[in-house]
């Protein structure tokens, strides 16, 4: 013999269960969309980062190519990411002579780029263009912008604050 399930007017125990857990999930869902676009936060606090990569080795007449396009904004995986590169300075390339003496390569130079970036301050700590991190040291730099790309720079200098 089947046993009912106890009823309480027209819905029985397991109705009442299902109806609870569905308005439960509903309102978990509405509260996760409301919160999302929505209520004014205060802006993040940002730092602005100043970092300089070193880019050796180059044909010497990319420099005024380079000069031409600056300011330049950031790029990163094709999207601008913030900031610029704002400058860029030449110094001599030096190569090893047949003799074991150091001599300037007039072909090429040493290119140093000067950049800025917003960093939100509680990230100041692990400092990212993009995906690459800003490091002092950091020798597989990319730098990229709208009209620049060099690969292979080293970070030489990293400024947090004005």
């Amino acid at each position: 013999m089947e046993q009912k399930a106890k009823r309480i007017g027209k819905f029985n125990v397991i109705d009442i269960i299902a109806v609870v857990l569905i308005v439960a999930v509903l309102g978990y869902a509405g509260m996760k969309l409301m919160n999302r676009g929505g209520g004014e936060a205060a802006p993040a606090a940002m730092t602005k980062v100043t970092y300089v990569v070193k880019v050796e080795g180059v044909p010497a007449e990319l420099y005024e190519n380079c000069q031409a396009h600056l300011p330049s904004p950031l790029m990163a995986s094709g999207a601008l990411v913030g900031g610029q590169i704002e400058s860029v300075e030449k110094e001599p390339f030096m190569v090893m002579s047949g003799t074991g003496y150091w001599v300037e390569d007039p072909d090429h130079v040493t290119l140093l780029f000067t950049a800025t970036t917003q960093t939100p301050t509680g990230d100041v700590m692990t400092t990212k263009v993009g995906d690459q991190e800003v490091r002092i040291g950091k020798t597989d730099y990319i730098l990229k912008s709208e009209y620049i790309e060099f690969q292979g720079g080293t970070i030489v200098d990293v400024r947090w604050g004005e």
